[in-house]
């Protein structure tokens, strides 16, 4: 389906260069056929309305892109002084957002090891398109629904994604410790998934989030958090990527 829409591969590769994002033409065939399996696949139940299926690219795969591309803030932020970064530097400078001076290649460096956690990963969204784009990262998509942890393993086989284990339990029961990143995408609250994820979290490790915009507008003047605010192809709302270190 989607290895042949155009419209769609046009909206995910405009938005990704408007962000300086280029990926290999490898990279995007993985995401293409990530965006296929999920809105293809019938066997695991209905992973994504009919309405959705028909901008999976555009909404849902350049949505769970945007942590990559903040990662790299490569969206206007002032460059960064010096020309090495260790890993502990890059996950301060995500909570500050000023990672603009690293390049793709040193971000991947210092990235390599680090452990990430996606709670209440539904069909693998951000997790694996994530996975996908930063395969120097292991994933870990926590799910307690057991028709959605069939699909994500199926998924983890088809596209052979070495870096994604698959946890079919509640983020509080998994036993996932230590974790430099925890994120969700459209869970709950803010504050009810970093009451949730916080203790998950290495000392330093962050925590991101991605929400519409209208719900964390209340969080604009709080010093503990970085909001990162963006807009989708075709969308009208506004977004924001939200994270939260714990110090």
């Amino acid at each position: 389906m989607y290895k042949n829409n155009e419209e769609q591969k046009n909206l995910l590769n405009q938005f990704l260069a408007d962000h300086n994002v280029e990926l290999s033409l490898e990279t995007l065939e993985k995401l293409y056929a990530f965006a296929d399996l999920v809105v293809e696949t019938k066997e695991y139940g209905n992973l994504i309305s009919e309405k959705d299926s028909q901008k999976f690219l555009s909404r849902h795969i350049a949505d769970s892109l945007v942590p990559y591309i903040y990662i790299r803030q490569l969206a206007g932020d002032p460059p960064h002084t010096g020309t090495s970064h260790t890993k502990e530097q890059v996950l301060k400078c995500v909570a500050a957002g000023t990672t603009a001076g690293m390049t793709h290649c040193e971000v991947a460096t210092s990235l390599k090891g680090k452990r990430w956690a996606d709670m209440g990963a539904g069909a693998g969204c951000p997790s694996f398109p994530l996975a996908i784009v930063m395969p120097e990262v292991q994933f870990y998509a926590v799910e307690p629904r057991n028709k959605r942890v069939q699909f994500m393993n199926f998924v983890k086989d088809r596209l052979h994604l070495d870096n994604m284990t698959v946890v079919g339990k509640r983020f509080e029961t998994s036993g996932l410790a230590y974790l430099d990143f925890v994120s969700c995408r459209a869970l709950s609250t803010f504050e009810n998934d970093w009451e949730r994820a916080q203790p998950g979290l290495v000392r330093g490790g962050q925590f991101v989030t991605l929400k519409s915009y209208n719900n964390i507008v209340h969080l604009e003047n709080d010093p503990a958090v970085h909001i990162y605010k963006y807009a989708l192809p075709q969308e009208e709302q506004e977004y924001a990527l939200v994270t939260r270190g714990n110090e």
